[in-house]
């Protein structure tokens, strides 16, 4: 069926019943009625093949139209490999989950922001814990905050039935940014080297006086003499 589809894409040859076409190739483009397309088709044995009808005058190609379907194919092929399947991935967390639990997750939707995949995490309300749903909203609100540099939210906390849902969709490369504890890390860091740097310079300033302020040999001979 696909390949039908393809295949009546196109009109070729007697199809074609315009006045005139544009003939597109490596060599260039040009103007000339249809009938003498058709004849140039025939005599370098290939087909007159329509590949933008709604241009004035419409384009054509002289090609085989066999080898025409194939690159067709796979051009769309190609096309299909380069698509990239955006998988949601899910969270699940309680409304008491600890540090190292909460870690642990923060983990994993990192990667998958990272691989470009979105992510819906959610807090878990069994029996009265629904009580604590401020406290499972706080944790959702924690967990957008730490990924902030892969990730953006699509819709802030809502809760359906048990559940409290959070929306995360991964960021394009050129839009990420970095969290304010990854800048404040990095500026530490910076002053850090800083730090280091000038307690070298002193420190070599220090021996460079002491070594100017050595008594000369001479200097000593006269004090020893003075004594």
């Amino acid at each position: 069926m696909k390949k039908d589809d393809l295949k009546n894409q196109y009109r070729i040859n007697e199809q074609i019943r315009v006045p005139e076409v544009r003939i597109v190739s490596d060599g260039g483009a040009e103007v000339v009625s249809t009938r003498t397309a058709l004849d140039m088709a025939r005599q370098q044995g290939v087909d007159l093949v329509e590949i933008s009808p709604n241009a004035k005058p419409p384009v054509c190609r002289l090609i085989d139209y066999s080898k025409f379907l194939y690159q067709q194919k796979k051009r769309q092929k190609e096309m299909k490999a380069k698509q990239v399947k955006v998988e949601v991935k899910e969270i699940r967390f309680g409304p008491q989950t600890d540090d190292h639990d909460y870690n642990f997750k923060l983990k994993h939707a990192t990667e998958f922001l990272k691989a470009g995949n979105k992510v819906r995490a959610y807090v878990f309300f069994r029996g009265r814990s629904i009580l604590f749903k401020e406290q499972g909203e706080v944790l959702l609100l924690r967990f957008a905050n730490d990924l902030e540099e892969y990730g953006k939210v699509e819709s802030m906390p809502s809760l359906e039935g048990k559940k409290m849902f959070l929306y995360l969709s991964p960021k394009k490369a050129g839009q990420a940014k970095k969290s304010q504890q990854a800048m404040d890390k990095e500026k530490a860091e910076v002053k850090r080297k800083e730090e280091e740097q000038a307690q070298k310079e002193e420190q070599a300033a220090q021996n460079s006086v002491f070594a100017n302020a050595k008594i000369s040999p001479e200097a000593l001979a006269k004090l020893k003499g003075e004594e």
